[in-house]
């Protein structure tokens, strides 16, 4: 079984190497069957690894030792468990699809091979990030999958958006990493390993023990350790305020944005908060900062995509808000629950990107939906597979979204950490929000009269199997992976794995009360978020197919709101003008006054000049004439004899 341990990542990385390398010599066409084919050995890996830990055989070992640095050794290693081997399946089947839905959407790229090298390197990289048994490692994959994200959204680097967009998701992650690496350098501090089982081994015993962050300002380490940690969840998962990376990133190409804003780079910061479950729950203020931080990017992201025209920017607001989610169940220690949303969020989000890429083709490029409408009939596969999904997004009963986002709701109600209500009304409001701007892109886009140009009327057409198909087999755990909620949130699925204190009963109140999928989905019809999903979407009907003229009147007569969500708040001018504005402020102040005036007057300048005057001086008593030779004789013993009397 080791051997497939290894197998899962290392076949992606092979695949990369290959396409990357040898591409130019193999071909476009053996460049994708080379690295689709390793990715499918990367899942069928995943999978029997997946039915060994339900056997109950799980592995926590170190593959070879990498440094070693007095009693401290840096390793490499794999943690197989229930939570690694659930991320190993959705990464990689999602991955898998990415790269058949490619062959279709990049095939007249000129950069075909480079692409499939760089999704497959990512492949990689996540692997790496979710098996790990270490912060070492974890901390390689953190980065790696940085480091290709940013190759990725600036692929196409002649376009000068692309790249302003791949640099600021590079920099605002540089950020986040920033409090990523404070926190698991304070492990290593206070710990003396960076090994997971020994860190939540002794992680009680740091409870009572207190830092001095501030001068004069104590903090338990335990609560320092876990909110820097998280200021790193911030950055790779996109949270306010460290959000405003990833609808930027929409620059790149559609089968990344399914790829990195679906199931993988944006949900490690999830992850990495639950496998850290053993360290969140010994700190409530830890926690309550989650749970509002997470409400926050919940409800504003949502409200910021129902004004949105861009179709793949919808989905990418749509992104921030359920990874808002998430981050809500995490702080309310309804660790499973966001896992269990992180899955089934995986699948629909990534037939939401998968179809907008494929309208997007139909479309020759065009990603304005106000210059869309009636794809219905062209494209019946494409809008189908996404109604599915949106479906599911909007959280109807029976669809996947319901049962992992109805599970947060009910788990935010029951949990008692500081801020629970502030968050409560934020993933209650959500639900309406969601459900709006979710249909309102499938009314704008394939319903009503079509709105584009006669030529691209004329060549509208479904897309090709390599697009279609992946789309349609993504739609089916869009549809019944909630079924399996009973065993993940409220069984035994993730016993020893995520750990949850007595005091946060949150999810054992709500299992309690659950009857299996049948009573849930009845029980749904009297509560709330399925009335005000409803009205959700029978407002996106209303104002996007039935009176397509009010959304102008409404947006003229609340022009200063509509105004405020357009421009995102505000946030990517205040950004603009603080740091980027401000740090070359500060740039042109030290260039001026520290290396014009410093370094070149003082120093440089100023060195010269010194000389020069000294020079100047001395030059005074050299002239060949004795009394000027005898006076400078009689000035100097003038000068020692005073020194020396004194």
């Amino acid at each position: 079984m080791q051997t497939l341990y290894l197998l899962v990542p290392l076949a992606p990385l092979l695949g990369s190497i290959i396409a990357g390398l040898f591409g130019r010599y193999i071909g476009r066409t053996w460049s994708h069957r080379v690295t689709i084919s390793l990715v499918f050995v990367s899942l069928i890996s995943s999978i029997f690894i997946f039915l060994d830990v339900l056997d109950g055989n799980s592995y926590n070992g170190s593959v070879y030792t990498w440094l070693v640095s007095g009693d401290t050794r840096f390793e490499i290693g794999f943690l197989i468990d229930q939570l690694s081997a659930t991320m190993m399946i959705v990464v990689s089947l999602v991955s898998l699809m990415v790269h058949i839905y490619t062959i279709g959407y990049m095939h007249d790229d000129p950069g075909y091979q480079r692409f499939f090298s760089y999704i497959s390197l990512f492949t990689f990289s996540m692997m790496m990030l979710v098996m790990s048994n270490n912060f070492l490692q974890l901390f390689f994959g953190w980065e790696a999958v940085g480091l290709v994200s940013y190759l990725l959204i600036g692929f196409w680097y002649t376009r000068p958006t692309a790249v302003y967009a791949n640099l600021k998701a590079f920099l605002v992650n540089r950020v986040g990493d920033f409090g990523f690496l404070l926190g698991i350098a304070l492990v290593l501090m206070y710990f003396g390993t960076l090994d997971y089982a020994t860190v939540f081994a002794k992680a009680p015993e740091l409870t009572e023990q207190s830092i001095e962050v501030i001068p004069g300002f104590s903090w338990l380490v335990i609560t320092v350790i876990c909110i820097l940690l998280f200021v790193g969840a911030m950055g790779k998962s996109a949270q306010f305020p460290l959000h405003v990376w990833l609808p930027d990133s929409m620059e790149g190409p559609t089968p990344i944005s399914a790829l990195i804003h679906a199931a993988t780079m944006v949900t490690a910061g999830i992850f990495m908060v639950a496998r850290m479950s053993p360290l969140f729950e010994l700190s409530e203020t830890a926690l309550s900062t989650i749970l509002v931080i997470g409400g926050i990017t919940t409800l504003f992201m949502a409200l910021v995509a129902v004004v949105q025209t861009d179709i793949k920017r919808v989905v990418a607001y749509s992104t921030l808000s359920q990874l808002g989610y998430m981050t809500v169940a995490l702080g309310a220690s309804a660790y499973s629950a966001a896992i269990f949303h992180l899955m089934t969020h995986a699948f629909f989000k990534a037939v939401l990107f998968l179809g907008a890429g494929s309208v997007i083709i139909a479309m020759h490029h065009e990603q304005n939906m106000q210059n869309m409408g009636g794809l219905k009939k062209y494209m019946p596969i494409t809008y189908w597979t996404m109604f599915i999904a949106a479906l599911a997004s909007a959280g109807v009963p029976g669809f996947s979204g319901f049962f992992s986002k109805d599970v947060i709701i009910e788990a935010v109600h029951f949990a008692n950490i500081p801020g629970v209500g502030f968050a409560y009304f934020c993933v209650l409001t959500t639900v309406f929000v969601t459900a709006l701007y979710t249909f309102r892109l499938i009314f704008m886009t394939f319903h009503g009269q079509p709105r584009m140009d006669k030529h691209t009327r004329d060549h509208l057409h479904e897309s090709p199997w390599v697009v279609t198909l992946p789309l349609i087999i993504l739609a089916i755990p869009t549809i019944g992976a909630g079924w399996f909620i009973g065993p993940v949130v409220f069984g035994d699925y993730f016993n020893n794995v995520i750990h949850v204190s007595s005091e946060h009963e949150a999810i054992v109140k709500l299992g309690a009360e659950f009857t299996g999928i049948g009573g849930m989905i009845l029980h749904a019809f009297s509560t709330a978020p399925f009335w005000l999903s409803v009205a959700g979407i029978l407002t996106a009907w209303y104002l996007y197919s039935y009176r397509v003229d009010l959304p102008a009147k409404i947006k003229s007569s609340c022009a200063p709101i509509f105004t405020l969500l357009d421009r995102k708040y505000y946030i990517d001018e205040l950004y603009s003008w603080l740091f980027a504005g401000g740090t070359r402020s500060l740039g042109t102040i030290l260039w001026k006054f520290g290396d014009v005036k410093v370094i070149d007057g003082f120093f440089v300048n100023g060195t010269a000049k010194v000389v020069s005057l000294t020079a100047a001086l001395v030059r005074r008593y050299q002239t060949g004439y004795i009394y000027h030779y005898a006076f400078t004789m009689i000035v100097g013993i003038f000068v020692i004899l005073t020194f020396w009397l004194y």
